[in-house]
């Protein structure tokens, strides 16, 4: 079996598994790979596919499988798993992390320290207690927000098609979600459904001053309306760490908007969850193996 590395993993993870045979991060080899690791940069789609013929097994180390032609695969006979539940927290504790530097001013108040200024005046603050929080998509990643969100002493309100119920969230219509949310989170999967929920129309109905943070795919919000509505002042601040590509375009309107908090894509980045990645990709092959004997 030969696996490639076509993304960046912990440096641990292709020792761990040699057991299962070759292992290259040559991207070269694409042809004559069984098993392609991939993260954000790789995209399998249907022309990736075609020049892999030996491909059996594709595995995307983190949440999500928009960059991967999941049916298009199955119908080749490849088998396509991510690493969801091993970046939970990671992206959870970065979507938390978000959500308090707004209101805090932490970034306002470590530049202005930077530049030799003093705000202690001008950099007023407000508190997560007793604000709800409503979040987008309730799964793995949101959960783990959820839970976060409940300790600081937030409402917790979700809409998800998914889930009927859910032990730390109260569900709710997606109008009812935007319309008592002073803080929105962004949890879920990039689909037909959930590409430019976030525009005019739907930011319309939210809450004046309404604070949006977005650690799930750049593509769920509408860059030009988001932009438009933090001009305006009724999108009070949009935190992000994701966007319409990796590195976004020089031209997003998103990095020049007033009031915006942003990282580059780093919530699956921890030092702990490469590692959970890594164990768990080390798991789909040995059972892919397994069944396959």
């Amino acid at each position: 079996m030969k696996i490639l590395l076509s993304d960046s993993f912990d440096a641990s993870l292709p020792k761990k598994l040699e057991e299962f045979g070759e292992v290259t991060n040559d991207k070269s080899q694409q042809s004559t790979a069984n098993v392609v690791l991939i993260r954000s940069k790789t995209t399998c789609d249907r022309e990736y596919i075609d020049q892999a013929p030996e491909l059996q097994l594709i595995i995307r180390g983190g949440v999500g499988l928009d960059n991967v032609d999941v049916e298009y695969a199955k119908s080749k006979g490849i088998q396509v798993f991510n690493t969801a539940e091993a970046s939970a927290v990671a992206v959870a504790e970065l979507a938390f992390a978000l959500m308090i530097a707004v209101p805090t001013r932490i970034v306002e108040g470590h530049m202005g320290m930077k530049e030799g200024k003093w705000l202690k005046k001008e950099l007023g603050r407000t508190e997560l207690l007793g604000k709800t929080l409503g979040m987008i998509g309730v799964g793995n990643i949101g959960t783990e927000v959820a839970k976060r969100a409940k300790a600081f002493g937030m409402t917790v309100i979700a809409n998800d098609p998914q889930k009927a119920t859910h032990e730390h969230a109260e569900m709710v219509s997606f109008e009812e979600l935007l319309t008592r949310s002073d803080y929105i989170s962004i949890n879920a999967p990039l689909t037909d459904t959930t590409r430019n929920i976030i525009r005019t129309e739907t930011i319309a109905r939210m809450k004046d001053g309404v604070i949006l943070v977005n650690t799930a795919r750049g593509k769920i919000v509408n860059e030009v309306d988001l932009t438009a509505a933090l001009e305006s002042g009724k999108v009070r601040s949009y935190a992000t760490d994701v966007w319409y590509s990796d590195p976004p375009a020089n031209d997003s309107p998103l990095l020049t908007a007033p009031n915006v908090v942003m990282t580059p894509h780093i919530g699956a980045s921890s030092d702990e969850n490469m590692l959970r990645i890594g164990d768990v990709v080390v798991r789909i092959i040995r059972d892919f193996v397994s069944h396959s004997a």
